[in-house]
């Protein structure tokens, strides 16, 4: 258990260590409207923006699956 523990959090770490240099260096190395198009006009804050897309996008997944779920059980009337 505490071996796969360990490993999962190394391979996060890596992962995260990962992305941030390739941010960097896409930041360091590529011209201002290329940047612009790939990462977008806030720079600075491109892991909180996907994060935040990604919660929205988990939500309006969840509201639209419980609204199919309830009205395929809790509308049916026996």
């Amino acid at each position: 258990m505490f071996k796969r523990l360990f490993w999962m959090s190394a391979g996060f770490c890596a992962g995260v260590f990962t992305v941030m240099k390739a941010q960097a260096y896409v930041k360091a190395n590529t011209p201002a409207p290329a940047r612009q198009f790939l990462l977008g006009p806030d720079i600075d804050n491109v892991g909180l923006r996907t994060a935040q897309a990604m919660l929205r996008e988990f939500n309006e997944t969840r509201k639209a699956r419980e609204s199919e779920l309830n009205k395929k059980y809790a509308d049916r009337r026996h």
